[in-house]
């Protein structure tokens, strides 16, 4: 059975960075999409950034454009998210996510991590 593991969260002060990875593992992670969601206290989970399984396509959300960067590694197995200019409302735990179709909800992903924290103070 696949497994993705998130590493790479922790505090950090608004404006600076931080990169978090996701691991896989027992998948075939060159043929899956790959993407990163995340949810903040009281709030719904939401899609972050999203990359095609070669890495040709990227996607983001509007509130993390320009600032975060996707990238992926297939010959390591591991996602990567390079977040910069954090601010305070990127408070959340982060979720990676694989499938082999691109989908917008969580939920329904074939593999999902269990999420790591990233916490920016002001």
């Amino acid at each position: 059975q696949g497994q993705l593991v998130e590493s790479g969260g922790g505090l950090v002060q608004a404006g600076g960075s931080l990169r978090l990875s996701c691991a896989a593992s027992s998948l075939t992670f060159s043929a899956y999409y790959m993407a990163w969601f995340r949810r903040a206290p009281g709030k719904e989970r939401e899609f972050v950034a999203g990359i095609s399984s070669t890495s040709g396509t990227t996607y983001y959300a509007n509130s993390v454009k320009g600032r975060f960067t996707i990238g992926r590694d297939n010959a390591k197995n591991t996602m990567y998210l390079q977040m910069n200019s954090l601010e305070p409302e990127d408070t959340a735990v982060y979720y990676c996510a694989a499938d082999r179709l691109r989908r917008a909800t969580y939920d329904v992903y074939d593999y999902r991590g269990r999420g790591t924290q990233v916490t920016v103070s002001s």
